[in-house]
């Protein structure tokens, strides 16, 4: 298998066994409905960890651009790959997508919430705010990609690791997921925000492309931020970029507290 089927299938994996609980969980009539938080974030950390254990010796399982971009901005990963992994795990993530919708062919017709049908294949923000919403996609990707190379530097037993970082997934789900639904993946909330535009679900509303930024630039923020703080304060490597993503991250935490206190209290967009 190349590089490219590689993020293909797994991304595809992925997006199958997170979106497919998000389906179960929110569409009506489906023996899963109201399942809730827990058996969403439970669900989409093992998705990570069979879609890793599936494609993890062919391509990494990276399965995420933003970790593809995190990754290359250490020089753990060629910049000259970056490309095409990204465009496989759109590819991916589309696929996965249009298998959900398939797999709940007659659950999308006798669904009325048109926000639960898009919220199988996108993110939505609690409290719409998108520099808030940003801070808390770049914070979650942040440890996202700050523990998955903590856990690359641990020694497990074989074929471990997949589970661990599953584990992760579940905790920053649990922990940070709250303020956005945490896509902490440009290509998981962007391919199937793609795929919910162009499918015939019935009764949908539109696909909120004004929000589409957030879920895209936060965990690309988060991702190289998370990168290299791993590699100012773990290897010791001092590095300018790192200030400079400081210095960045620090500007748009100022610039959410100066906007969030010219709201009105209780503002809920």
């Amino acid at each position: 298998m190349s590089e490219f089927l590689g993020e293909i299938i797994g991304t595809m994996i992925l997006i199958l066994f997170g979106g497919g609980v998000v389906a179960g969980s929110v569409l009506r009539f489906s023996k899963g409905e109201n399942s809730g938080w827990v058996v969403i974030t439970i669900a989409w950390g093992l998705a990570v960890a069979m879609a890793a254990y599936a494609v993890g010796d062919y391509s990494g399982a990276h399965l995420n651009p933003a970790l593809t971009i995190g990754l290359a901005s250490i020089g753990d990963f060629p910049w000259a790959d970056v490309p095409m992994y990204i465009l496989a795990q759109m590819i991916g993530a589309i696929i996965g997508a249009a298998l959900v919708y398939i797999m709940y062919l007659p659950h999308w017709g006798v669904t009325e919430d048109a926000d639960s049908k898009l919220a199988v294949f996108s993110t939505i923000p609690a409290i719409r705010h998108p520099l808030s919403n940003l801070i808390a996609e770049l914070i979650g990707t942040f440890a996202l990609v700050l523990g998955i190379l903590a856990i690359g530097a641990n020694e497990f037993t074989e074929g471990l690791n997949p589970i661990i970082v599953g584990a992760l997934i579940i905790a920053i789900g649990m922990s940070l997921g709250g303020p956005t639904g945490y896509a902490i993946n440009p290509a998981r909330d962007l391919g199937p925000r793609i795929a919910h535009f162009l499918l015939p679900i019935p009764g949908k509303r539109d696909s909120d492309w004004s929000y589409a930024w957030v879920p895209v630039v936060g965990p690309i923020l988060g991702a190289v931020f998370g990168a290299l703080f791993y590699k100012q304060f773990f290897r010791g490597e001092n590095s300018i970029a790192f200030w400079i993503c400081l210095i960045i991250v620090l500007a748009i935490f100022f610039a959410a507290q100066v906007s969030m206190s010219k709201r009105k209290v209780g503002d809920h967009i």
